[in-house]
């Protein structure tokens, strides 16, 4: 059994124990969320897609940044050079529930 779902722009298949990265979520470190957006939902049958009013319970694990990002611009014979770093900010959620209707 499994759900797929949308959490900050992305989508992510999910079954319950898996320990998925999204983007930071506001909330503190144990604390359950609920996330009502599911877009399809597998019995084991068949896949679902009329969802409305299922919903799936999560823990967030821990929050984290990610490796920094090098991003180097150069354009030749200019003497412009342009060197900026980004590390993504993200939370570790457990799934721990597939609510269905």
């Amino acid at each position: 059994m499994y759900a797929i779902i949308k959490c900050g722009g992305k989508q992510h298949k999910v079954q319950v124990g898996d320990i998925i990265e999204v983007d930071k979520l506001s909330g503190e470190v144990k604390e359950n969320i609920t996330i009502k957006e599911v877009i399809a939902y597998n019995d084991g049958k068949s896949l679902n897609t009329d969802t409305s009013g299922f919903s799936v319970e999560a823990n967030i694990v821990v929050h984290d940044r990610a490796k920094k990002v090098i991003i180097f611009k150069k354009r030749r014979r200019k003497d412009s050079r342009l060197k900026r770093g980004f590390r993504r900010s993200f939370s570790k959620i457990k799934i721990t529930k597939i609510n269905t209707k």
